[in-house]
């Protein structure tokens, strides 16, 4: 289960990426293309071409964490510029993504913050 109390950031890498790939190529990926650090407590998410797998990239204590997700039925509405830097989203953002939903809702709910009662 991805765990995201730990987490600070999440980048999403734009356009699409070889899934063939596992933890030590999508870490040279962060370091080398993206310049991030790999061991930093973020997600760094990949999606292949046809959009319907991603993988999931997180450092966590002393190992990586690869999660890997197959739709059956359905594309996710992955961001398609082909850049070499990455886009950081929020987890909020993520989740929508992985429901299906494009990152950019225009119809969703302000968050709120919760306020102190005196």
């Amino acid at each position: 289960m991805l765990n995201e109390a730990a987490v600070e950031r999440v980048y999403l890498a734009l356009g699409n990426t070889d899934l063939r790939k596992s933890i030590d190529g999508l870490a040279v990926i962060v370091k080398e293309v993206f310049e991030l650090d790999p061991f930093s407590p973020c997600l760094f998410v990949f999606c292949n071409r046809q959009r319907d797998k991603l993988k999931i990239l997180h450092w966590d204590r002393n190992g990586f964490w690869l999660y890997y997700r197959r739709l059956e039925r359905g594309k996710f509405q992955w961001p398609s510029e082909g850049r070499a830097t990455p886009v950081k989203v929020s987890r909020r953002e993520l989740r929508w993504l992985l429901d299906g939903l494009a990152i950019e809702q225009k119809q969703a709910h302000q968050e709120v913050t919760a306020r102190t009662i005196i």
